[in-house]
């Protein structure tokens, strides 16, 4: 393949149980953009599983931030999508190649999650609506840059959560992002796992908690926790 316009880079930990069926599902995408897997120190079998599935199969430390960044540094394409490995692209690869085609800034995908709870239905238009009207996307919603911003801008800052919420806020300075309407689909299983309520009180603390100045290593546990 010449010089790919596109690079995808997937942070992964541990993701053994579902990782074969999202790289299947991604292997259309390899005959014009590049595929980059990241460990972040794995245990299990991703790295068995990734290592014919993707072009590139890197080690960083975990984190997310850590490992982007590092795929990002690897990278070959004029553009970086970075892919959580719950998270699944419903556009055809021809269509976003279109859309780079007239060189955005950058940009992110609507979302939609997984689950078939009718309340899941509310969330996901409750967190369109606020990356919208705040320019601002989550790593659910398959961020895509420029490289050369990206380098420019240095990155990820190496945070252990809300780096993607402070990348954005540093690129919507730049430009405007460009939001595309076929939704990335993303795992429910927190959601599930936790309970929907819960969850959702969850995650507007984190967000409340981020904007007053909460350090996120603070903010990090207590997402664990």
């Amino acid at each position: 393949m010449n010089k790919p316009t596109l690079s995808l880079v997937m942070p992964v930990l541990n993701e053994a149980p579902e990782l074969a069926l999202r790289l299947d599902a991604l292997q259309p995408w390899r005959a014009s953009a590049e595929l980059i897997l990241v460990d972040g120190g794995s245990e299990d079998a991703s790295l068995g599983i990734a290592a014919s599935r993707v072009d590139r199969v890197l080690e960083s430390p975990p984190g997310r931030a850590r490992q982007q960044n590092t795929g990002a540094g690897a990278a070959a394409g004029d553009y970086l999508l970075f892919l959580h490995s719950d998270t699944r692209l419903t556009i055809e690869p021809t269509a976003l190649l279109e859309a780079l085609g007239k060189a955005p800034a950058w940009g992110f995908f609507s979302v939609r999650l997984a689950g078939r709870d009718w309340r899941f239905r509310i969330i996901e238009r409750f967190m369109c609506w606020r990356s919208r009207l705040t320019r601002v996307a989550t790593g659910d919603q398959a961020l895509f840059v420029r490289r050369e911003l990206f380098e420019q801008l240095g990155g990820f800052a190496d945070l252990p959560l809300m780096e993607d919420v402070e990348l954005s806020k540093r690129l919507r300075r730049v430009a405007n992002p460009v939001i595309m309407a076929p939704p990335a689909v993303t795992s429910s299983r927190r959601w599930e796992r936790r309970g929907v309520v819960r969850t959702v009180l969850l995650m507007w603390e984190l967000r409340l908690r981020y904007w007053l100045g909460a350090a996120p290593a603070d903010l990090a546990r207590r997402y664990r926790a």
